[in-house]
């Protein structure tokens, strides 16, 4: 079909445009003030002036109040391209990236794009610039061709997704009329390395802050204190053993079960022969949907008490992110548009899936909206050494075009 050719043929000359759209965004440090960062303010004009340069005239920014940042505000940025037809489809992706880590353990300077043969390396560039950039040169087909699209084009970039959303999609949703339940969303934050993996169903997400009381004591007297560290330990332990009380498993998922990982824990004393009056420890619950957030409080509650009782401890417990999704249904029509779309323009079948990981399509399912995440990618975000395949950048970009025509 001469109209996919072309499209082939428009992406394939604009890899370098998509490669510099990199170096950009990857330049610009995007992180929540949670992770010691200033939010996504600079690096959000820095991509609405790029936008404009290449012709996008329909460009909206909403900021949600957030006063923990310099600006005060954390942007999310709405590109329009109006369609033939009324119906609308969104393509979401996220302005924020987490931190590098050990910069040790990196080859490259982590906020500077680099091109090593067929790979740009830095942080964000696959988490979720990749996705970005391939939502933005499929729109721009349409723009810099003078062609009308079949749907409306409704890019959006949010903030705030690294961290629970809360300054990002939720206070969209909350704030402001943008979404329809008659529209349909495309989220590029999540695939596999053929693009052929739609995904309709999260885990729900259950992130748990442990706060233990006891008394301090010398090392050599543990008759006299209440060691919190080793009671932290025996309920993170507790915890993790979860997975065999939380134990049907559900094949749409991989792992197919739910799990319960211990993982962040605090500093607690400065020397070796203290024993710690306090501890503070975190953990990860990914549950299958066969199980509620309710279901697994129920439980830590009981783990609490017997591990109190056990060492004369007070425990204490905040949620600081906790996410029950609805599923998309197979036969959704955004996952059929999306199937056919691939087809089209690969001749590949796909399948759908579901993730343990949280995206932002989790907090539309909840309202009603049909959501697929999907794109072509290595799943290596979050890891040093991050790193985007173009021609995954350019083959997604081709697909999202191919939605539209």
């Amino acid at each position: 079909m001469e109209t996919i050719a072309g499209i082939k043929r428009f992406m394939d000359d604009n890899a370098d445009g998509m490669i510099e759209l990199q170096e950009l965004l990857t330049s610009i440090p995007a992180l929540a003030p949670e992770n010691n960062g200033d939010g996504e303010l600079k690096k959000a004009n820095a991509l609405k002036d790029w936008l404009i340069k290449r012709g996008f005239d329909n460009i909206d920014v909403y900021n949600a109040p957030d006063k923990r940042v310099t600006s005060g505000v954390r942007p999310s940025i709405v590109v329009t391209v109006q369609g033939l037809e009324k119906q609308a489809i969104w393509i979401m992706a996220h302005l924020d990236v987490v931190p590098p880590g050990d910069l040790s353990a990196w080859n490259t300077n982590p906020w500077q794009c680099v091109k090593k043969g067929s790979k740009l390396f830095g942080r964000g560039c696959e988490d979720n610039q990749q996705g970005l950039t391939s939502a933005v040169f499929a729109a721009l087909y349409f723009v810099e061709n003078n062609i009308t699209p079949r749907y409306t084009i409704k890019l959006l970039f949010v903030a705030d997704e690294e961290n629970g959303s809360t300054y990002g999609v939720n206070w969209l949703i909350e704030n402001t009329d943008l979404f329809n339940k008659e529209d349909y969303v495309i989220i590029p934050d999540g695939g596999d390395k053929n693009g052929v993996n739609i995904e309709i169903a999260e885990k729900n997400i259950l992130w748990l802050r442990f706060h233990v009381l006891g008394k301090q004591a010398h090392g050599s007297r543990p008759d006299t204190g209440n060691n919190t560290y080793l009671a932290s330990c025996d309920l993170a332990l507790r915890i993790n053993d979860f997975e065999n009380k939380f134990n049907k498993t559900d094949s749409l998922f991989s792992p197919d079960y739910s799990t319960f990982q211990p993982t962040k824990h605090e500093s607690n004393v400065e020397g070796v022969n203290i024993i710690p009056g306090e501890d503070i420890f975190y953990v990860d619950c990914r549950i299958i949907p066969t199980y509620t957030i309710e279901d697994v409080y129920a439980e830590v509650n009981k783990q609490c008490k017997i591990v109190e009782d056990k060492y004369g401890v007070k425990i204490s417990y905040t949620s600081l992110q906790e996410s029950e999704s609805q599923q998309t249904s197979k036969d959704s029509k955004i996952v059929e548009i999306l199937s056919s779309a691939i087809k089209k323009a690969h001749n590949q079948d796909t399948q759908c899936i579901g993730i343990g990981g949280g995206t932002v399509a989790g907090d539309l399912r909840r309202i009603g909206i049909d959501c697929a995440v999907w794109s072509t990618l290595d799943n290596i975000a979050h890891q040093p050494n991050e790193y985007c395949l173009i021609d995954n950048m350019v083959k997604d970009a081709v697909t999202l075009a191919v939605i539209f025509i």
